[in-house]
């Protein structure tokens, strides 16, 4: 039998576009500070971070512009769904990502928003430089000629 701590990894919410628009460098997991109505909520399963990202300030890391949604059944104590929600990481993490961020014009983007085994929100956040029109479609022809190529070998043999 297993651990009450020892849950399967669920996703709740993926940023599926960001592979599409961003050329990923490297990914980080952070932890979020939450609310108890927003993990509540998250647990439901109708929260959006394809239009999210993450910033610095003060030496913080924030996640600006994740909507999650108000919890029904709550009531005044409710969340506001797009507030900046500050983003856990050690210092050297940190340090790391805002170099990245200003020196080599590198953009902060949530990947993936799960709960992990522990049952604590997590968030992969990725180092990433944005695409241009023409790398989206190199991108897409290398996709469409591996399928192909796929194809011919199955047909083949």
């Amino acid at each position: 039998m297993t651990d009450k701590n020892e849950r399967p990894i669920k996703v709740v919410a993926e940023n599926r576009k960001a592979r599409f628009n961003y050329a990923i460098d490297d990914t980080i997991e952070a932890g979020i500070a939450l609310t108890g109505t927003e993990v509540k909520s998250i647990r439901n399963g109708k929260t959006t971070i394809a239009e999210s990202y993450a910033d610095s300030k003060n030496g913080e890391i924030w996640l600006i512009n994740a909507n999650i949604p108000e919890y029904l059944q709550a009531n005044r104590f409710n969340h506001e769904p797009k507030r900046p929600r500050k983003l856990l990481l050690h210092r050297k993490q940190i340090n790391r990502l805002m170099g990245a961020v200003d020196r080599e014009g590198m953009t902060l983007i949530p990947l993936k928003l799960y709960f992990n085994e522990r049952g604590r929100a997590k968030l992969l956040l990725a180092i990433a430089k944005g695409k241009k029109l023409h790398d989206k479609r190199e991108t897409a022809k290398k996709r469409d000629w591996s399928r192909e190529k796929g194809r011919l070998m199955r047909a083949r043999g």
